[in-house]
């Protein structure tokens, strides 16, 4: 074989050389070794039957110095919904099974001022690969500003396009919530109310947006007098729903901006001796494991947490001067038995 004609058989292969022969980066070997399922099987299948034949033994440590990072992956969170982060992290490790990387996850207060510098702080002592940013942190430029100083891949989860293709993955919550407006619509409701997410949020805004751009599709305007502030919260729910049933005349349907606070309007219903979808019709947003788990269960737009998770994770692995496409996950709605026609005058 060519290297051994040339270095004889006493000298230890090295990564190098790998990466040589099998014409390919030191990354990719590197991807090979660690079994990552960002690699081409062909390419695979050649760089171990080279490994194989020079008897090339990785050294975890000569590894960790060559890269100046731990084989390591974050997540960076600020979000008052459990069950979303649990989806983001499943979908996450989904992601980065077989690819010789781990999970880490760092909770922030987004409002706390020193929150930029210990998420940075949190990124250095761990020496991680990338980061991925899910929301509401992802929508803070500043904290992308200091992921590109030290060099760190990162990856932005959001609503809308905050940053280029290769750094982004857009949920496109604004056609999600379009298509709640459109189902409403079409069931008949033309007094609809909107609870909205906690201030702050782009992805607040976003379904905001949306849900009125689909009330406009059928010629109706979203009254400010049906819309109540929520905080993405059960119990901000119950509160929301409270006050826009005090309405007279009250609303027939309400779309709360995720299904936390969908629930907590099921329960007002109930507070008030109401039930959906006979007096009101619901519907959330997330189509989480509470959507079926309430009575009547949820009509919800579903978006896929857990899809997003794992794209997110082959996306930040794949930032290392691969070519990119720009990558969205599109929501859709699933109809359950909180929804029904308006109830007659």
């Amino acid at each position: 074989m060519e290297w051994l004609a040339e270095h004889g058989s006493r000298r230890k292969a090295t990564i190098n050389d790998v990466a040589r022969l099998a014409g390919v980066s030191k990354k990719t070997v590197s991807r090979v070794i660690n079994r990552s399922p960002l690699v081409r099987e062909g390419t695979r299948a050649d760089v171990n039957t080279i490994i194989e034949t020079l008897g090339y033994v990785p050294n975890p440590q000569a590894r960790g110095l060559a890269f100046r990072h731990s084989f390591l992956i974050g997540m960076i969170y600020d979000n008052p919904n459990p069950q979303y982060v649990v989806n983001m992290q499943q979908g996450i490790l989904d992601g980065l099974r077989g690819s010789g990387y781990d999970l880490v996850v760092h909770p922030c207060d987004r409002n706390n001022p020193d929150f930029v510098r210990e998420a940075r702080t949190f990124i250095e002592h761990q020496k991680l690969f990338g980061v991925i940013l899910t929301p509401s942190v992802s929508e803070d430029t500043r904290l992308a500003r200091e992921l590109l100083d030290i060099g760190c891949a990162y990856v932005r989860i959001a609503s809308v396009a905050l940053d280029s293709d290769d750094h982004m993955l857009v949920s496109h919550d604004r056609l999600g919530a379009i298509e709640a407006a459109r189902h409403l619509c079409e069931l008949g409701h033309r007094k609809v109310g909107f609870i909205a997410g906690r201030e702050g949020f782009r992805s607040s805004v976003e379904r905001r947006a949306g849900f009125e751009a689909g009330l406009a599709e059928f010629g109706l305007e979203l009254d400010d007098a049906f819309v109540a502030a929520g905080d993405y919260t059960f119990q901000s729910g119950v509160e929301a729903g409270l006050e826009l049933l005090s309405r007279s005349p009250r609303p027939t349907a309400i779309f709360a901006a995720n299904d936390e606070m969908a629930a907590g309007v099921m329960q007002a219903l109930r507070q008030l001796g109401l039930r959906a979808p006979d007096a009101v019709s619901v519907v959330g947003y997330d189509d989480f494991e509470i959507a079926i788990t309430v009575w009547p269960r949820l009509t919800s737009i579903h978006s896929p947490t857990r899809e997003i998770g794992l794209r997110a994770a082959h996306r930040v692995l794949s930032l290392d001067g691969e070519e990119v496409q720009a990558d969205a996950v599109t929501p859709w709605i699933v109809v359950r038995e909180s929804t029904g026609p308006p109830p007659a005058d």
